[in-house]
């Protein structure tokens, strides 16, 4: 009895132990979930101070990394080509450890275009402006989301942000014909890529000295590429856009060809000038009326016309620049102010030449501040010794932009003793020490440096570095000669570039006279849009062919209606075509086809 007594007691005794142990257990376990739940919390709100350190948008970190686990990457692309393609994403995600773009896959992912291995021939888009250029590549790595699993926590960036490279931020030509153009016309393009978007710059280039223009397309600062690492092994963009828009420039720097204007020129003056409008309000600069603007009382009272000269202080040097400054003092009767990119502000800069009246310069990438001129102004753009201003015409091209509105003249040293050559120099300043002694020959006794493609020719280095002694009776004939054909102030007008619509009404009468002639009548009434026009020159083209040929007759006409006998044979079917004309130049789409039988 006793011993069975005891051996109760010993089994409630071990329950009671077994208990105890599976309550601290569970309890271990608990407290174990609990510290693993408070710590994820705790990474989840590194994290999320992480995403606030880039922007003050509030974003909600396991909202934000549930969506990207779930629903991945998303990308939709707007263009046939990867040399027209705009692409809009939504957590695109990059690895700064790979240096990589990273596209999560899941069943709800998204990619249009979806180009498989073509997406390699040779990429998805171009990172920058500058078409085709093998250094501009933009692809990424594609994981399926379930790896998330495997790698570091994402810093998630809430902003909107547009994905860039900058081709060369070290030259001013560059920084607004490839970068900040293209890319504010690009903000143009999306609605939610406005003041409060972020610009991420991808080249690897450090900030430049032209910096503080790039902070002017956004409230927000711009991120380099070198700065990502700062957040993160992986961050993901909850929505950005990648590439640039093409469409606004217009000039080819050789590298398939000689350089020269683009073959396909999408930009008008008018475009140019809104942006640069826009950039002047952004660096808090003012204006007088445009030239074209105002009454004759006006014109009077605008006694500070103004002669600029851009000054270089370490390459290509106008050597007698204070006689040049003489010189146009006394032949315009004007007072003449001198900038430097090297001693003075951009906005200063930009401020005095906005109301110039004339801009002179070497050649050179200063020169692209001629957008901020106003309309009528003259850029007067001057060559050193051997270099064929026809060859090298970036300034030239967009001067002549229609709508720019600018007088372009240049002005080419001609005389070989008034340069002064620096062949000690290094390779990229032009010097020449380092070629074979019979090559350094050649360049110095050439006159004229060839058709090259870029970058590195050597003898158009070596001419372009040269220092310049103007001469100046030359430099004034050219000058003088140049403006002759420069239209006045008061008439320079902003150019008209409104096209006619197409013509109404067309309509075809047809009469047989003998087994050998016949007649054929066209009539038409004006475009929709002429009524409320005033067109200096109103024509009409006419296309007529017979049915089954492959050439066809035209004709400029200046009447509403026509009737054709010369080559309109009997019992013929007649395919006709009338569209309108404004001003030589401007024109309209074609009516429908007419189909007569004569």
């Amino acid at each position: 009895m006793r011993a069975s007594v005891a051996g109760c007691r010993m089994s409630v005794g071990a329950l009671l132990n077994g208990l105890l142990v599976s309550v601290v257990a569970a309890l271990l376990w608990k407290y174990s979930k609990l510290s693993e739940h408070a710590a994820l919390l705790e990474e989840e709100l590194h994290m999320t101070r992480q995403s606030q350190e880039l922007s003050q948008a509030h974003i909600d970190y396991h909202v934000a990394l549930q969506a990207l686990q779930e629903h991945g990457t998303r990308m939709v692309c707007t263009g046939k080509m990867h040399t027209d393609r705009v692409c809009r994403f939504d957590y695109l995600c990059y690895c700064s450890e790979a240096e990589e773009f990273v596209f999560f896959h899941s069943n709800s992912s998204v990619m249009l275009p979806n180009l498989g291995s073509r997406r390699f021939q040779p990429a998805l888009l171009d990172l920058s402006s500058v078409e085709d250029h093998n250094t501009q590549y933009f692809n990424f790595l594609e994981l399926p989301a379930a790896a998330l699993k495997f790698m570091p926590k994402p810093v998630f960036v809430p902003d909107v942000t547009l994905i860039i490279n900058r081709f060369n931020p070290d030259n001013l030509m560059h920084v607004f014909h490839d970068d900040l153009i293209p890319a504010f016309y690009t903000m143009k393009q999306y609605s939610d890529l406005d003041d409060e978007a972020r610009l991420v710059f991808m080249e690897g280039w450090s900030e430049g000295p032209h910096f503080d223009l790039y902070r002017l397309l956004s409230s927000k600062q711009p991120l380099l590429k070198e700065q990502l690492k700062n957040f993160g092994k992986l961050m993901c963009f909850t929505k950005s856009y990648v590439g640039l828009s093409k469409m606004t420039t217009w000039y080819q720097y050789g590298f398939v060809q000689p350089q020269g204007p683009k073959a396909n020129m999408l930009v008008s003056g008018n475009e140019i000038r809104q942006f640069a409008r826009a950039l002047m309000e952004k660096m808090n600069i003012t204006t007088n009326v445009e030239k074209d603007g105002g009454s004759a009382e006006d014109e009077k009272e605008r006694k500070d016309d103004y002669v600029v000269v851009f000054s270089r202080s370490t390459t290509r040097l106008i050597l007698n620049e204070a006689e040049l400054i003489m010189a146009l003092a006394q032949e315009f009767q004007m007072r003449v102010v001198t900038v430097s990119l090297e001693e003075q502000s951009f906005p200063s800069i930009v401020q005095v030449i906005s109301g110039a009246s004339v801009l002179v310069s070497m050649h050179g990438a200063q020169l692209i501040t001629s957008l901020f001129l106003p309309r009528g102004a003259a850029v007067v753009e001057l060559f050193p010794f051997a270099v064929n201003p026809e060859q090298y015409t970036p300034y030239k091209t967009l001067a002549t932009l229609p709508g720019m509105d600018l007088h372009y003249i240049s002005w080419r040293n001609t005389k070989e003793e008034n340069t002064i050559t620096h062949p000690d120099r290094p390779w990229e300043q032009g010097g020449i020490a380092h070629l074979e002694k019979e090559e350094q020959e050649r360049i110095l006794e050439s006159r004229d440096v060839p058709r090259h493609l870029c970058c590195r020719n050597p003898e158009w280095l070596f001419r372009i570095y040269q220092d310049t002694l103007v001469d100046i009776p030359s430099f004034l004939e050219a000058l003088k000669e140049g403006l002759k054909t420069k239209p006045s102030v008061k008439k320079s007008k902003p150019a008209s570039t409104v096209h006619p619509g197409r013509v109404r009404q067309p309509q075809c009468q047809t009469s047989v006279q003998t087994t050998n002639e016949a007649k054929l009548t066209v009539s038409w009434q004006i475009p929709w849009n002429l009524k409320y026009l005033k067109v200096r020159e109103v024509k009409y083209e006419v296309w007529i062919q017979e049915q089954g040929e492959n050439t066809y007759m035209p004709y400029i006409l200046p009447q509403q209606n026509y009737t054709f006998s010369e080559n309109i044979k009997p019992f013929t079917t007649y395919l006709v075509w009338v569209r309108c004309i404004f001003n030589k130049n401007l024109l309209g789409p074609f009516a429908d086809v007419l189909m007569c039988r004569t």
